[in-house]
């Protein structure tokens, strides 16, 4: 894991249409637990000022089991809210901040039997990779998973 001289950076205004992140928490780095510098956001939509419509993680430091099982980015949307593309949505947000932190590609996994995260990836314009299996002592595993899609999205493109 590289991480030496990280530092968090503000993530400025992240703002789409009816949608807004709004940074709730910077995870520092854990290397005892395998824990990255991360940023955790709330996605927010003006169709529901209050509510939470869902979450978004970004891990900002490349590592090895990242890059291959865990992804740089985890979201989930609540139930009542899917269909507006608010994943994709914010992944797009979060993109050129990626860039910022030194990224040329990143990496976003999901199970393979689940279609709605495989379509956000193709319509991010993710390249999958393979898919993978996880290993018996990875925290997946553990809960059950077995399989991860694995998938590129290159950031050349991205302004930051």
């Amino acid at each position: 894991m590289r991480d030496s001289g990280f530092e968090f950076l503000d993530p400025g205004e992240l703002v789409d249409s009816d949608l807004s992140l709004v940074l709730v928490r910077k995870i520092p780095a854990n290397p005892r637990i395998g824990l990255v510098p991360a940023y955790d956001f709330e996605m927010r939509s003006a169709i529901e000022p209050a509510a939470v419509a869902g979450t978004i993680n970004f891990r900002a430091v490349d590592a090895e089991n990242l890059r291959l099982y865990g992804g740089h980015f985890g979201y989930g949307v609540e139930p009542r809210f899917r269909g507006r593309h608010y994943a994709e949505r914010s992944v797009r947000l979060l993109l050129p901040f990626a860039a910022r932190h030194g990224y040329c590609s990143v990496i976003i996994t999901c199970n393979p039997d689940n279609w709605p995260s495989r379509r956000t990836c193709e319509r991010l314009g993710g390249k999958l990779l393979e898919i993978v299996p996880l290993p018996p002592d990875n925290d997946m595993y553990l809960a059950g998973e077995r399989l991860k899609c694995r998938y590129e999205i290159d950031l050349g493109d991205v302004a930051s």
